[in-house]
């Protein structure tokens, strides 16, 4: 479901910027930082780079797993 908002200027450039970066259109780099802040939030213990790493790997193709086995 897709919801209208409305954000300032700065806030909006800002995405804009850092979305061609990363090869993100804005509105998906700013529901990514939504997230980020979100588990941040959620998990104060944990350092943001931990967290944009999970993000990361939650997001990867199961394909490209390897089980592990127990020898």
């Amino acid at each position: 479901m897709s919801v209208a908002i409305r954000i300032n200027d700065e806030l909006y450039n800002e995405a804009k910027s850092i979305a061609q970066a990363e090869f993100r259109s804005v509105p998906e780099q700013i529901q990514y930082w939504a997230v980020v802040g979100k588990c941040a939030l959620d998990n104060p213990e944990l350092p943001i780079s931990l967290i944009k790493e999970l993000i990361y790997t939650k997001r990867q193709s199961l394909d490209l797993a390897e089980p592990f086995e127990f020898e």
